[in-house]
């Protein structure tokens, strides 16, 4: 087990180094990517954008920067005169702060969303699989699946101004989502992010229904499932204690990615929301050209993947212990 678990974290660690070099060509070297005229501003002169070329670093050759800024992650590196302590992502060109105090601002809204989402389409999504799989064939099978395909034929940019326009808007149901910390008010922490969960959980509900709903049948026809049911096992004990666990691999896959897409920023969501996370906050660095956040954005949500997979690698073991052969 161990060395299964050296070997993915190996993996991971590598597959992050490709990517922190890919970005960081494509970010600060490719045509037309002047860094130093972007953190100067539009208004300043040749001259000067010269002067913050210099203080910057980027007038350095450019495996000496990559070597500076993946340094800066482990150790820190100094930044126009001024420390960066590690782990070191780089200053805003926009609010000149620490990129990673940046993001670390914006991470609870996101984290918050993440965990109602998950809570919600998990529990219905996979109730609802279970459900549809027990009665296969029958009204219930066809409304439950009937739900999924009208539910997973939705995008979060239709959808949501849609609940907003319903439930806010017209009826006042609900007041516009807003985001208040857990521990200042928790009622209000989740009354502000009902509307955004529902909307994340509507069109994700969908596929953990339907893919339950798959795995469930095709364990259910297995020989080992028919052979404890001809042995006199209740079918409450087949279906939960053998079925399920046999059908949570590809739930597990698809779990990990999905928190991590959601740690990682849910743009969309975030967006139309007007939510201030780690989503709204790359949609803004874009048009604000903030390289450095940009870039902490991206190996933000490249980490998350990857921690994700090496999670889920883990779950697979202990679930089938032939993937730690693999």
């Amino acid at each position: 087990m161990l060395a299964f678990l050296v070997r993915r974290i190996l993996g991971g660690l590598a597959i992050l180094f490709i990517i922190c070099a890919s970005t960081f060509m494509l970010f600060y070297i490719a045509p037309g990517s002047n860094v130093a005229r972007l953190a100067c501003g539009k208004t300043c002169s040749p001259e000067l954008i010269a002067a913050v070329a210099h203080q910057m670093g980027v007038d350095k050759p450019v495996w000496q920067q990559f070597l500076e800024y993946l340094g800066g992650i482990f150790a820190g590196r100094d930044i126009s005169d001024t420390h960066c302590a590690a782990p070191c992502l780089g200053y805003s060109f926009h609010n000149r702060r620490p990129v990673l105090d940046t993001i670390l601002d914006r991470l609870p809204v996101t984290l918050s969303l993440t965990i109602g989402a998950v809570v919600i389409f998990l529990t219905v999504g996979v109730g609802l699989g279970m459900l549809a799989a027990l009665r296969k064939g029958k009204l219930s099978d066809k409304v439950g699946m009937g739900f999924a395909v009208v539910g997973g034929a939705q995008q979060i940019f239709v959808l949501g101004p849609f609940l907003l326009f319903i439930f806010v808007y017209s009826t006042h149901i609900m007041n516009v989502p807003s985001y208040t910390a857990f521990f200042t008010d928790p009622v209000k922490w989740a009354t502000g992010l009902i509307l955004p969960w529902v909307c994340l959980a509507i069109i994700t509900t969908a596929y953990y229904a339907r893919l339950t709903r798959s795995s469930m049948v095709e364990v259910l026809n297995e020989d080992y499932v028919r052979t404890v049911r001809a042995k006199g096992m209740g079918p409450a004990n087949i279906y939960v204690k053998h079925a399920f666990r046999g059908a949570m691999s590809p739930i597990a896959t698809l779990l990990g990615l999905d928190i991590a897409v959601l740690l990682s920023g849910a743009i969309i969501t975030e967006t139309v929301f007007n939510l201030p996370g780690v989503g709204q906050l790359a949609a803004n660095s874009v048009l604000d050209s903030d390289l450095p956040v940009m870039m902490a954005v991206v190996l933000l949500a490249a980490t998350a993947v990857v921690v994700a997979n090496i999670v889920v690698d883990i779950i697979y073991a202990f679930i089938d212990p032939r993937v730690r052969l693999g």
